[in-house]
């Protein structure tokens, strides 16, 4: 009996560590996970890293109560490190330094989601933040998907959500004063919608003087349309005074008269891009994930305010609280099952409505 008694003694430290270690990710899994099922995956990872560590940590506790020798429990801790230390070793570099990458780029918070970047030829606006690639829409409205590893060792270009500065660039002759140009080029600029627009002369060449007209759009959204209504009212404006838009090297090419103009024949006015018809075909995918994202933090805001003021009301005011808390948990898993259904689909087809509206503007 006394035996019994002592081997029951000697396996109690490993029950009660067990058990406790058990309780410990139980109670761990519930408050970091299980109440908030609303997550996505970029607000799991650092969660399901505090898990991975706690994990570890209870099995190296398991591991220093075995009723074993000194040397034997050495052997077992050095073999779990092992086992850590290969699944790191045995996992691909690449893998490992795209996953890095990934936590540095969520650290830093360079960009967001709906963003336009460019990295070095690539150009679009984020439509995923994976753990290890950012997928890009392009302006072709083709999906890019860029390794965290590239992005975080090539310069990345953000368009800042305030505004950003749109130019076109023109040669013309000397023979046009400069003081003309830059009024009627800070006319165009005006007529296209940009604010405080300025002239730059860029270069003086040997036949053509090189202009640059910018200015200030705060509409970031309609970039793409921006630049070419800009580009299509210099033509009007420069043609409606008279002023050819091509160099004297022209001459040498073909041969016209002193006084002849190379103007194209006056048509009816055409009316500028529309951004909705252009900028929500293109980048589709980008724009449905920056309102989804918009629409989660309104929700977590409003939850978050709800909670704190549910310590302070009772009875049937906590009662509507909870309600509307709820309420808003389950709109944030349907906009959660959304964004995993779409991952790493394609876009939806255009419509063709849309589309044919679209070909129509152009004509």
């Amino acid at each position: 009996m006394d035996t019994l008694f002592d081997q029951a003694a000697t396996y109690l430290p490993l029950i009660g560590t067990s058990f406790g270690v058990f309780i410990v990710l139980f109670v761990a899994n519930w408050a970091l996970l299980g109440r908030y099922p609303e997550f996505g995956n970029e607000r799991k990872l650092p969660r399901q890293l505090v898990m991975l560590g706690l994990t570890v940590t209870g099995a190296v506790a398991v591991a220093i109560v075995l009723p074993v020798s000194d040397s034997t429990r050495n052997q077992i801790i050095a073999l779990i490190g092992v086992l850590l230390s290969g699944v790191v070793a045995f996992s691909s570099t690449t893998v490992i330094s795209n996953l890095m990458a990934g936590l540095m780029l969520r650290m830093s918070n360079s960009f967001r989601a709906g963003d336009f970047i460019r990295v070095e030829e690539y150009f679009g606006r984020v439509a995923e933040r994976g753990l290890f690639n950012t997928e890009i829409q392009t302006e072709r409205r083709n999906l890019v998907y860029l390794s965290n590893s590239y992005l975080v060792s090539h310069p990345i270009t953000v368009v800042r959500t305030s505004g950003t500065i749109i130019a076109a660039t023109l040669s013309l002759g000397y023979d046009v004063h400069h003081s003309r140009v830059q009024s009627l080029l800070i006319a165009a600029a005006q007529k296209t919608g940009l604010e405080d627009p300025f002239v730059q002369i860029v270069e003086l060449g040997n036949y053509a003087i090189t202009y640059r007209i910018s200015g200030l759009l705060t509409e970031i959204k309609s970039m793409l349309t921006a630049q070419s209504n800009l580009h299509r009212t210099i033509l009007d404006t420069l043609h409606e005074e008279g002023i050819e838009i091509v160099s004297p090297t022209f001459m040498n090419q073909r041969r016209v008269a002193d006084d002849a103009k190379i103007l194209p024949a006056p048509l009816h006015a055409v009316p500028p891009l529309d951004a909705s018809e252009h900028e929500e075909i293109v980048f589709d995918k980008a724009e449905k994930v920056e309102q989804r994202e918009k629409a989660k933090v309104d929700l977590q805001e409003q939850i978050g305010k709800l909670e704190k003021k549910l310590e302070s009301v009772k009875g049937e005011t906590k009662q509507n609280i909870e309600t509307s808390i709820e309420q808003k948990r389950e709109r944030l898993a349907v906009l959660e099952k959304k964004e995993e259904t779409d991952h790493g689909s394609h876009p939806s087809p255009i419509k063709k409505g849309t589309a044919a509206k679209a070909m129509h503007t152009r004509k």
